[in-house]
């Protein structure tokens, strides 16, 4: 499948590539690109600015999803076509998906006002999650 994604991108299918699409694949939480190279130099031989390189490529042609966050990092998913919200925790940086899209019904309103064609949006809340808030009353 992995293959399929990158020759439909006229892409080179590489090691290198199949091994970042593999972890983003895995990962049920976006990822920085540190997070990927610290699981992606154990498996192939890659600097951190090869991998930036595959990242930029792979995000230009829609294979992933890159979003700049609060936290000022950038974060890398797949992009499997489907809407992806998110809350963030301010102090740990922890992400918990949000599977439903509360945007629906202002995104076909909005198209309906202004004839506009939304192709995608993202939505992110930040603030503490249970585990920090915990700790912070201790």
């Amino acid at each position: 499948m992995n293959e399929n994604i990158l020759k439909s991108s006229d892409l080179k299918t590489t090691k290198r590539r199949m091994a970042i699409l593999i972890i983003l694949e895995k990962s049920l939480v976006p990822m920085t690109a540190e997070e990927i190279y610290s699981i992606v130099v154990n498996e192939v031989n890659m600097s951190l600015s090869t991998m930036y390189r595959a990242l930029g490529t792979l995000s230009e042609k829609g294979i992933f999803l890159k979003h700049l966050s609060q936290d000022g990092k950038t974060y890398y998913q797949i992009n499997n076509h489907q809407h992806k919200h998110q809350l963030v925790c301010n102090i740990c940086n922890g992400v918990i998906p949000i599977d439903a899209c509360p945007l629906t019904k202002l995104e076909k309103s909005l198209t309906q006002q202004t004839g506009f064609t939304i192709t995608g949006h993202s939505l992110e809340f930040s603030g503490i999650c249970p585990k920090c808030a915990e700790h912070a009353k201790e």
